[in-house]
C-alpha cells in the first residue's frame, strides 16, 4: 500500500487521527517514534524554525527542500503544506507534481492571500480552479494522492457569524470540487466545531492547540465529536522554543543543574534510539 493509499485509510477510518505538524526531519522523526501515524508538514514552522517573521520569506523551492528531508526522516505518511500553490491554476499543476517528487502522501492547498497585511482570500471561483488543478495533476501520477482543501474565510471578516457562514460554504464547495477533506482553520471555540461538523458534507480537519484555541477544546472534544482530522501546527515548535528559552535563562544564572531538575533533557539513550531507522 503507498503512502497516500494509507492517508486515505486514516481519514476514512470512522475515527478521529491525530496530526502534528513537523518542523524540520528530528521533529517529524519524534512524531512517528511517539506513535502518531502520519505528520503534516507546516510552513509556519518552517519560517519560525529559520527565524523569518512572515511565512511567505520561504520559498517554494526552500519548502520542498525541507519536506522531502522530513519525508526521507520517517515511514509514516507525510502532508506538505504547498501554502496557496504558489500561483494560479495552471502553477499549482506544476507546484503539485514538485511536492509529489518529494514523496509526500498529499498536501494542503489554501485559498489565503499570501503576504498581505491581516488575512484575506481570493475569489471562491479561483480556489475550485487549483482544486481541480491539483486533482488533475495527482490523477495522472497517483490517482490515491491526498488534496485537503484549506479555508481562511473564518479570518476573513470582523462579523464572527457571516465568517464562519462563509467557511462553510467555501469548504463545501472545495470538497464538491474533489478535495479529500477541507480543512477550516481559526476555529476558536468547541461551538464553531459543532457547526462545521453539522454543516460541512464531507471529511474535516481543524487545528487544535492554538494560541487561540488551547483553552477551549479538547482532543477529546474533537474525538467525540467525530472530526475526521486535527492539525496541531504550531504546538511542537512553541514547545521546543520554550524549552531553549527556559535552558538558557537557568544558563544566564549559572545553574546547569536546574536545566534538568525534572528530569527534562533528552537523554542519550533515547537520542540514539531516535536516529537509528
Amino acid at each position: 500500500m503507498n503512502k497516500s493509499k494509507k492517508l486515505k485509510k486514516l481519514i476514512k477510518s470512522g475515527e478521529t487521527f491525530v496530526m502534528p505538524d513537523a518542523y524540520d526531519p528530528i521533529s517529524a522523526r519524534m512524531i512517528e517514534n511517539a506513535g502518531f501515524k502520519a505528520v503534516q508538514c507546516s510552513g509556519y514552522s518552517f519560517s519560525i524554525a529559520a527565524a523569518c517573521s512572515k511565512e511567505i520569506d520561504i520559498s517554494k523551492n526552500e519548502n520542498m527542500e525541507i519536506t522531502r528531508k522530513i519525508v526521507e526522516a520517517v515511514d509514516v505518511p507525510v502532508m506538505a503544506d504547498a501554502e496557496d500553490g504558489y500561483g494560479d491554476a495552471k502553477v499549482v499543476k506544476e507546484t503539485v507534481h514538485q511536492f509529489m517528487n518529494t514523496g509526500v502522501a498529499g498536501l494542503n492547498l489554501e485559498d489565503q492571500i499570501l503576504g498581505r497585511k491581516g488575512v484575506g482570500i481570493i475569489p471562491s471561483e479561483s480556489m475550485v480552479e487549483k482544486i481541480h488543478a491539483a486533482k488533475e495533476a495527482a490523477e495522472s501520477e497517483n490517482p490515491d494522492f491526498i488534496i485537503n482543501g484549506r479555508t481562511d474565510a473564518l479570518k476573513s471578516m470582523n462579523n464572527r457569524e457571516d465568517a464562519l457562514n462563509l467557511a462553510v460554504e467555501r469548504a463545501n464547495q472545495y470538497l464538491d470540487a474533489g478535495a479529500d477533506l477541507t480543512f477550516v482553520t481559526y476555529v476558536e471555540t468547541l461551538e464553531e466545531v459543532k457547526t462545521l461538523k453539522k454543516e460541512v458534507k464531507g471529511h474535516l480537519s481543524v487545528a487544535a492547540g492554538m494560541p487561540y484555541n488551547i483553552k477551549n477544546f479538547s482532543l477529546a472534544d474533537l474525538k467525540k465529536l467525530g472530526v475526521e482530522r486535527v492539525s496541531l501546527p504550531n504546538l511542537l515548535i512553541y514547545s521546543s522554543l520554550s524549552a531553549i528559552k527556559n535552558a538558557l535563562n537557568h544558563l544566564k544564572d549559572d545553574d546547569l543543574t536546574g536545566i534538568d531538575e525534572k528530569g527534562f533533557l533528552y537523554s542519550v539513550e533515547d537520542l540514539n534510539q531516535l536516529l537509528k531507522k
